[in-house]
């Protein structure tokens, strides 16, 4: 690595052909040098951050107690996340040996809450076995009865900036929306004509539940077999989420016994080392995901919902901006300093 005193070199660990595009473009004409690694964080990995002010990590990095205080052994002064989740960052040893930690709070929610609609629609409308059906000049329309959503009661778990978006596209769609949130904003409830309940009412009331919750303690399989024994027969779940909001077994259990209509899914469990790789060379070691892509009810896409332009670009802007203001010992963008 050789550079000028002004240049910032950052890692960039994990990163993929679409960060490295989007990234470069959004550092142009700032002293930031970019240097793609195309491995993940972790504590075998942390040596090549070695001479780097600052290393740049995605959901799958992993940023443990050891890694982070190697990466200030190291010199390194800040991480920087290209994602809003942070729950594979030790907090507090990234505090104590003095690492800046930032993150990108919100890039599109619209992105997320459409990618969740997307995959409703497809999974209800067989619409991915339409499409490879005809392919084959298969045009019988047999098995590929769905519902209309119109009427259709939809339950809303978590109500931030993304759950928010999905809430008011399924009222476009004519559908009744009910939520829960630990925190009620009445005055949205009330202009969107959403209504809070609790989260029993909502499973037992939705004919489709879509979660939109951060990954916390408090709701850490969240949807597991008791909560799944709520929902009523024949519903829709789908997240675009956390995986860890789902307790895969007991998903897999409910999908057997029937008691769900459709999964669909962008987000899984144990989805490191499995998700954003590609894996078609080789059997897929995960056995509860094997089952669960095996179900004719199942949709799984691979953490794309963030996947678009806008989101792409906004995430390489604030990620760029947190650097630099990093380097400079700023204040960072509104929610951004962890």
């Amino acid at each position: 690595m050789s550079s000028s005193a002004d240049t910032l070199d950052v890692a960039v660990f994990d990163a993929k052909p679409y960060d490295r595009e989007y990234l470069a473009a959004g550092a142009k004409d700032t002293p930031i040098e970019w240097h793609f690694l195309d491995f993940r964080l972790n504590t075998q990995s942390v040596a090549a951050a070695a001479g780097f002010r600052a290393v740049c990590l995605f959901v799958n990095d992993k940023a443990d107690a050891i890694t982070l205080r190697q990466l200030a052994d190291q010199g390194c002064q800040h991480l920087a996340l290209r994602c809003a989740g942070f729950n594979n960052v030790d907090l507090k040893v990234a505090h104590e040996v003095g690492l800046k930690i930032t993150r990108v709070p919100a890039y599109s929610p619209h992105a997320v809450a459409e990618h969740s609609v997307a995959l409703l629609l497809t999974l209800n409308r067989k619409i991915h076995k339409a499409f490879n059906r005809v392919r084959e000049h298969n045009f019988s329309l047999a098995g590929l009865v769905g519902f209309d959503l119109y009427g259709k009661s939809i339950g809303i778990v978590g109500t931030g900036k993304i759950g928010r978006i999905a809430a008011q596209i399924f009222r476009g769609f004519g559908c009744k929306v009910l939520a829960y949130d630990v925190r009620e904003d009445a005055g949205w409830a009330g202009q969107t004509q959403v209504e809070y309940v609790s989260l029993e009412e909502l499973l037992k009331k939705s004919d489709i539940v879509s979660l939109h919750a951060p990954l916390m303690p408090e709701t850490n399989r969240l949807i597991n077999a008791q909560s799944l024994a709520m929902m009523k027969e024949g519903a829709y779940l789908i997240n675009t989420s956390r995986g860890k909001l789902i307790e895969t077994r007991a998903l897999i259990e409910a999908l057997k016994n029937g008691r769900l209509g459709g999964v669909a899914l962008d987000v899984y469990e144990e989805e490191e080392g499995v998700f954003f790789e590609d894996l078609s060379d080789r059997l897929l070691e995960d056995d509860e995901l094997t089952r669960l892509i095996s179900f004719p009810n199942v949709l799984v896409t691979s953490h794309q919902a963030f996947l678009t332009r806008e989101a792409l670009t906004e995430i390489a802007r604030v990620t760029v901006q947190n650097l630099l203001f990093g380097a400079a010992s700023k204040s960072f963008l509104p929610g951004s300093e962890l």
